[in-house]
């Protein structure tokens, strides 16, 4: 009963919305990944996966056309909160869903991406679809992934497990029309941390701290929510704020928080994330493990 609560709530915040037993079907279809896969270990923990995605956020705002495109072709100023649960499915059906589920994901946002398009409040054109935005958008969710989950999941990954994320994750980008190429002719979407590292600090240039990432931040530090859930809210954006890059805070004008500013929220994250993952823990991840032990149970 109580298990149950403590996970209705926690979903209403920023769960996917649908129900886990999707994930149970085709049996044995590892999808695009597998559960030996890094996706599947990191995408796994919700705690650490809000984080990252706060943090996502956040550096997507401070791009003018990655901006633009939702500013100019979303609702996410009124439903915050469904924005962030159309996201976490993305995630979760490109990471644990069958193959069909994932591209079906995938085909639904190329699509939507495909007709939006628009003007920079300085007179430039951009499109939704273009490449170079989806690049961005894709290294700062990968990148912040990564570390939300060292910080507050998995401590320290070797650089091989990193690399190997990186790799798995470009299949994402490339699938939603993410083609860039070197002046050689060779493709540059990373396949290496360090190489996913050096890409997303190559876009400072274009970044900016405009009127309108100024309201994306403070919507974001004001979201609103359940009085049951506000400790945790919270927390949670704040651990969002000092999951950035640390070259990130001069451009929002904020200063680069403290080693024991670091220590204290991570000890207060460290200890709500014990009964969340506790009540989380037959979620999307679990189903779609069952799927894969049921077909190799069946070929026994």
């Amino acid at each position: 009963m109580i298990k149950k609560m403590i996970a209705d709530q926690i979903r209403s915040f920023a769960g996917s919305g649908k129900p886990p037993t999707d994930f149970l079907t085709p049996i044995n279809d590892p999808g695009l990944f597998g559960p030996g896969s890094m996706a599947w270990k990191i995408h796994g923990d919700f705690v650490s996966m809000m984080i990252g995605g706060i943090s996502a956020l956040i550096l997507q705002a401070q791009h003018p056309a990655a901006l633009a495109g939702v500013w100019d072709h979303s609702s996410f100023r009124e439903d915050l909160r469904g924005r962030l649960k159309r996201t976490a499915y993305f995630i979760a059906a490109t990471t644990y869903g069958g193959k069909q589920m994932a591209m079906t994901a995938i085909n639904r946002v190329k699509s939507i991406h495909s007709h939006l398009h628009g003007m920079l409040p300085n007179g430039k054109p951009y499109r939704v679809s273009d490449p170079h935005l989806l690049y961005w958008v894709h290294l700062t969710e990968i990148t912040s992934f990564l570390k939300s989950y060292e910080t507050h999941k998995g401590g320290r990954l070797s650089r091989e497990m990193k690399d190997q994320y990186i790799a798995e994750m470009s299949i994402i980008a490339r699938s939603l029309g993410c083609e860039l190429k070197n002046q050689d002719g060779h493709d540059r979407i990373a396949m290496t941390y360090n190489q996913a590292l050096e890409d997303i600090r190559s876009y400072r240039i274009e970044l900016e701290y405009s009127e309108r990432t100024q309201a994306v931040i403070e919507l974001i530090e004001n979201a609103p929510s359940e009085p049951q859930l506000y400790a945790f809210n919270k927390l949670i954006i704040k651990a969002g704020f000092n999951n950035l890059p640390d070259w990130v805070y001069p451009l929002l004008k904020r200063k680069a928080p403290s080693e024991s500013e670091r220590y204290l929220l991570d000890t207060a994250i460290q200890a709500i994330a014990v009964p969340i993952r506790w009540a989380l823990n037959d979620g999307v991840y679990t189903h779609a493990q069952r799927r894969i032990k049921s077909g190799a149970a069946g070929e026994d």
